[in-house]
C-alpha cells in the first residue's frame, strides 16, 4: 500500500492526476485493492455467511448467490453450508432419513 500511496502522491503533486470529487478517488482505491482479488473477496464473504434470523429459503438463495461468485465447490462447500445454517435445522437434516444432496429448492 505504501508504494501505491507514494505513486498517487507523486502524480497529484506533478498534476498528472486530478480528482474532482472524493468519489473518483475512492473508486480508484477500490479498483486497486479489490480488482485482482475479487474471487478471494467472494470466498471470504461466503465464509462469513450465516443464516441468523433469515428463513432457510432466504438463506439458501443468498448462499447460492455467494457460491456462484466464489467458485467454491465440492465437499468444502457442503461443510460450509452445514456450519452456516441454524443448529435446529442442521439437527433435523442430520436426523432425516432422506438426506438432501443439493441446496436446490
Amino acid at each position: 500500500m505504501d508504494v501505491w500511496k507514494e505513486n498517487i502522491l507523486e502524480d497529484l503533486e506533478s498534476e498528472n492526476l486530478e480528482y474532482e470529487i472524493v468519489g473518483e478517488f475512492l473508486t480508484d482505491l477500490k479498483k486497486e485493492f479489490r480488482g485482482g482479488n475479487e474471487e478471494i473477496v467472494k470466498v471470504t464473504e461466503l465464509k462469513r455467511l450465516e443464516q441468523g434470523g433469515k428463513t432457510i429459503e432466504e438463506f439458501v438463495q443468498e448462499f447460492r448467490r455467494a457460491v456462484r461468485e466464489s467458485k467454491y465447490e465440492g465437499q468444502p462447500l457442503i461443510e460450509k453450508f452445514k456450519h452456516s445454517i441454524n443448529s435446529i435445522i442442521l439437527q433435523r437434516l442430520i436426523e432425516s432419513k432422506c438426506q438432501p444432496s443439493t441446496i436446490n429448492q
